[in-house]
């Protein structure tokens, strides 16, 4: 198992009591793997930490605001591609037939885009193939990194070890016309009713036709697709579990 997307999946998971009392093993677990980079390392290790030291409450009531209540920031993938698009549909049955033959089980009540649920299936994949598969979304990760980073939330550390560790130069259009789209404002109420009853939004052509690559991310996706013979299952345990 590639430890630290684990641990970064379950740092970017709501806040529960049991993940509070499990970031001292989390953090230990991430210097024992040795992936990341000092910086990183400081990084992750510091949003752990900061998850750690408020209470249960506030840690919920923050990451509720920030990735449930702002759609630019959401953690489900597609919606940052297709919006609310018959486009997303399609593109979550192939999700979830990727993670089907590879025997990996998820939550019902999850999305099969939202990105913890991602990097955990990453994480039981060869390590060449996880780096790989991250590389065919990071221009949405370094987009959420960009707006994380003008919130100045400490969740943005997260995603700086994201994008180095898939290795991969996102597509500087594609992040353009991404960071675009106008931010959301959480305390809007009414305004965030109106954008999640629009459609999804188009850049000059046919949505789901190239819209920001999510095509190509698809076929990749599916090229990489292994047996289930040695593919490993679980949904979001805390490392040791």
């Amino acid at each position: 198992m590639n430890t630290t997307l684990k641990v970064l999946s379950l740092l970017l998971t709501y806040p529960t009591a049991e993940l509070l009392k499990g970031l001292p093993e989390l953090k230990a677990a991430l210097r024992e793997d040795g992936a990341l980079g000092e910086r990183e390392l400081k990084l992750v290790t510091r949003l752990a930490d900061d998850i750690g030291k408020l209470d249960l409450y506030d840690a919920q009531e923050r990451f509720v605001f920030l990735f449930d209540r702002t759609r630019t920031l959401s953690l489900h993938l597609f919606e940052h591609v297709h919006g609310e698009s018959r486009d997303r549909g399609q593109a979550m049955v192939d999700l979830m037939a990727m993670y089907e033959a590879d025997g990996f089980e998820i939550d019902a009540r999850e999305l099969p885009d939202f990105l913890p649920m991602f990097l955990e299936y990453l994480a039981n994949k060869p390590e060449s193939e996880a780096r790989e598969l991250l590389g065919q979304t990071v221009h949405i990760i370094t987009v959420l990194k960009q707006r994380l980073r003008k919130r100045d939330s400490v969740y943005v550390n997260a995603f700086v070890a994201l994008e180095t560790i898939a290795r991969g130069k996102p597509d500087a259009k594609l992040v353009r016309e991404l960071l675009a789209l106008p931010e959301d404002d959480p305390n809007d109420l009414e305004a965030l009713d109106r954008i999640w009853e629009e459609e999804a939004v188009t850049f000059g052509g046919n949505a789901g036709e190239g819209a920001c690559g999510t095509d190509r991310i698809q076929r990749q996706m599916r090229a990489h697709q292994r047996k289930p013979d040695d593919a490993q299952s679980g949904q979001h345990a805390v490392i040791g579990d």
